[in-house]
This record gives structure tokens, sequence and C-alpha cells, in this order.
């Protein structure tokens, strides 16, 4: 496999437009045009998971989290971060990380999670916003089915859990063909009135080059008239965390102790039992603490995320039971989720989950 095949493939699940603006996805170490035989998932990138990938002869490691987050000034080895390029670079392992824009795709980290909770209904708790244009373009009316079902092919037109949406307008579209143009209608140096259908649809932001080079391809006129309009729309696919439902509801307690089977966890932190019976559940994995207002405003009766400090416990004043499970813990099965999506558009290519817990927190 050509390493660029990779990062397409993960472009067409999270597309890098989705990532965080601190964030990092993507391409690490390595030249695109690379071919890669063996590849290595984990979570985090450590001298022991290079270790295992040269041991297992993996030339290509596919993280969640990025190796590489700010600026590197130098690299002697000084750092870990640093310790680790080195080596990869000496064994000619490539590194690839998918990190936010994994976390705000409505199948991604939060997906899984909300799986092994054993949660129903699961949908996007903080929708984002800016992620959605509107789409016009004027065609023939001879050709504005064709042009219509390009753009729906290409993933434009959907809204909710309704596809194929667009309005349509018949009006008349006027132009005069210069000497060099070569048009579908009309002749050359003379005003020339069309009748057309002005056709508006709309599209999420990472899909629009797609949906453009295909209306421009299935258009007759050479030079193809639209416009692009930003929306602030909430796009409910792609956005923080998620809310989901318990077949059952669960005592507080039951859902804590719940919580550490599913998860594996010898423990747990969490605020004051509130009374209420667990229904609705909302949750981030990894560090989701700015979510809990969004969590509030949902329904929920508990709130699962990682990473919380001392303070934000004070803020579910008693309305919600807040389970703080662990960055680590809530973000474990995204290797399954990466491995996956690699097996499922390269089948025959060679992959192995990582074996090492690179979670740098221990209990006692």
């Amino acid at each position: 496999m050509i390493l660029k095949e990779l990062l397409e493939c993960f472009e067409q699940v999270a597309p890098g437009t989705l990532q965080e603006s601190y964030d990092n996805s993507g391409l690490q170490l390595g030249s695109p045009t690379k071919e890669v035989n063996k590849g290595l998932i984990c979570l985090d990138v450590t001298p022991s998971v290079v270790g295992e990938a040269i041991s297992k002869g993996c030339d290509l490691i596919i993280s969640h989290h990025p190796l590489i987050f700010k600026g590197l000034k130098k690299i002697t080895g000084a750092h870990f971060t640093e310790k680790v390029i080195i080596e990869a670079i000496k064994h000619d392992i490539a590194i690839v990380s998918v990190h936010t824009n994994l976390d705000n795709v409505e199948l991604g980290v939060n997906h899984r999670l909300g799986q092994a909770m054993g949660l129903k209904n699961l949908k996007i708790l903080q929708p984002q916003k800016g992620q959605l244009r509107k789409l016009v373009t004027f065609c023939p009316v001879s050709h504005a089915e064709k042009v219509r079902a390009a753009i729906f092919e290409a993933g434009a037109g959907h809204i909710g859990d309704y596809d194929c949406c667009s309005f349509n307008l018949e009006g008349s579209g006027t132009f005069r063909a210069g000497k060099e143009a070569n048009p579908f209608v009309g002749q050359i140096n003379e005003l020339h009135i069309e009748p057309e259908v002005r056709i508006e649809t709309v599209l999420p932001v990472f899909l629009e080059r797609k949906v453009l080079n295909a209306m421009i391809k299935s258009h007759p006129y050479e030079e193809v008239a639209y416009d692009i309009y930003p929306l602030e729309n909430v796009f409910e696919k792609t956005g923080s965390g998620m809310v989901g439902e318990l077949e059952i509801p669960l005592s507080e307690n039951d859902f804590l102790e719940m919580l550490k089977k599913k998860l594996k966890i010898p423990c747990l932190r969490h605020t004051a039992f509130t009374g209420q019976a667990i229904k609705k559940v909302a949750f981030c994995g990894g560090s989701g603490g700015f979510l809990l207002s969004d969590a509030l405003k949902a329904g929920a009766q508990a709130f699962v995320t990682g990473d919380l400090k001392y303070h934000q416990f004070f803020e579910a004043e008693g309305n919600i039971l807040i389970a703080d499970a662990g960055h680590y813990e809530t973000e474990q099965f995204t290797k399954e989720l990466l491995y996956d999506i690699v097996n499922k558009n390269f089948s025959k290519f060679a992959l192995l989950i990582s074996g090492v817990n690179t979670n740098p927190v221990n209990y006692f």
C-alpha cells in the first residue's frame, strides 16, 4: 500500500478539516509516496510502541494521538518525542495520526465508547457550526436532472434523515459567447437567452471539492456558473461528544459498577449521587469537561468523560452524576476502530493492534 492511499482513506472517514485548531492530525513522519507493508495501531506513539513495531517488522504506525503536537526546534533525543522520531527514522517507520477529526465524526471515537457502554439512540452532543455550505448552480432545463443526480451522488443534499434535498426554480439565463468560446447553446457574439433551472442544495465543507468536480463534470456548459455560501446552521453529523440511552434505567451505583466493568477499570472519580435513575447518558472520550453544560441541556442524568479538573466537579450542583473514567480508558476502543477502518479498505494489508499499554496513569 502507498501511504498516500491510506491518507486518502482517512480523509474520507475523518476529514482533516474537522480536527480542532490545536491539533496536528495526519502524516507525522514519512513520505506520502512511501510504500508500506505492515502496520501497527496504537493510542500513543511511545518508545515501547516503536520497539514493538521494530520487533514485529512493521514499517507503519497508526496512532490516535499525534506524536508531534508542537513545533520541534531540535531533535537530539532529549525528550521521548525526539527519541521516538530518531528511532522511527532509523528503521524507516512512517507514522500517521488520526485524532480530533476522528473524535468529531458521527461514527468515530465516541460512537465506539457509546456502544461499549451499551447505549442506544446515539447522537452528537455538541454539533459543530460552520461545517455546512449552500451550493447554487444554474443549468439548462434539459440537464437539470443529470446535474442534480451527480451532485447528490457526490454527497450533497443531506438534511437529517433525508437525502437528495434541493430547491429548484426555473428562470432565464443570459450570456454572450466570446470568439474563443465553444458554447453548448447559442452563437458566438450573440446574446442568448436560455431556459435554465436554479438548483440549490447543501453540503458539508469537507465534500466541497468532490461535489464541485462532480457538478462541473456533469454540466453541459464549458463555464459553469455557481455560488457557494457559508452557513451557520449546525451540522448534526459532526461535533463533540455524544448522548445516548440505556435500554433499562440503572441506579447510580449500578451505573458506576457497569462503567468499571465495561471499561475494565479498577476505580473512577465521581460526584455525589443525585438520587436519579440513570437513563440518558452524555459522554466524551478523552478530555470532555467543556461539554458539561451541553450534557445538562440534553437532559442527561450522567456525564462520562476523562481529565476533569477539581473545580469542574462542583459544576454538577447535584443535577447530574459526573464520572471521570480516565482519558486512556474512555478512548481505549479507538484502536479497534482504526483497525476496522483500515481493514475494511485494505483487507490484504498486514495490520496489528499494539499490545503495549501506553496509559501514563497508574492506580495504586
